[in-house]
């Protein structure tokens, strides 16, 4: 059984893409590789919960990273660093406010991005593929434990409610721009529920 942590990278510069992906793969890491913002999401959507950290370029040629960013960060917690040759402030402090977890400007040195990634996985607990936890706003849900927390406080829930929490929670990533025919009610977990098309 494969327990390596798995990488997503998301870079353009073929060359960038192929070193890096090399390096991290000698040093023990799972990666799939990915050349644009579209393809991302796509893999994403597809093993999201099989993905242990983003490596995402911000600078992509058809869905800018910070939008890739962005969307990833409605339903993911995933630890996420960006590799941007975009150095100013103003640039850093967005992806930051978007919810990255570490900036790093090109060029960079591979060994000094490896202990980045080692330390955030380290934090987040992620030293397997496998996601333990699944968060939607104050809700979230320990897969190891079969627990419920809301605000962060354990909840008492039957295996059958633990079990459709977990189907919607795991459903609305696949529903992509459909996801929000599953509805968050705040304290009470979520509904199905389809507008009235005219």
């Amino acid at each position: 059984m494969n327990t390596a942590p798995h990488i997503l990278l998301v870079e353009d510069d073929p060359k960038l893409r192929s070193t890096v992906s090399d390096y991290l793969h000698m040093n023990g890491f799972t990666v799939t590789a990915c050349p644009d913002g579209q393809s991302a999401l796509d893999s994403f959507n597809s093993h999201g919960d099989d993905i242990s950290l983003l490596l995402l370029d911000g600078m992509l040629p058809d869905i800018d990273g910070f939008e890739v960013l962005r969307k990833i960060r409605e339903d993911s917690d995933i630890p996420v660093i960006i590799l941007s040759a975009r150095e100013s402030e103003r640039d850093q402090l967005a992806g930051f406010r978007l919810g990255a977890d570490n900036y790093i400007t090109k060029p960079f040195l591979l060994s000094v991005l490896k202990e980045h990634i080692n330390a955030l996985l380290s934090r987040a607990g992620r030293t397997s593929a496998k996601e333990t936890e699944l968060v939607k706003g104050a809700l979230k849900l320990n897969t190891d434990e079969r627990k419920v927390y809301l605000d962060n406080k354990l909840i008492t829930t039957t295996p059958r409610e633990y079990d459709v929490l977990l189907l919607f929670m795991q459903m609305r990533k696949k529903l992509n721009e459909h996801s929000h025919y599953i509805v968050s009610v705040y304290g009470v977990g979520y509904k199905f529920e389809v507008a009235h098309e005219e």
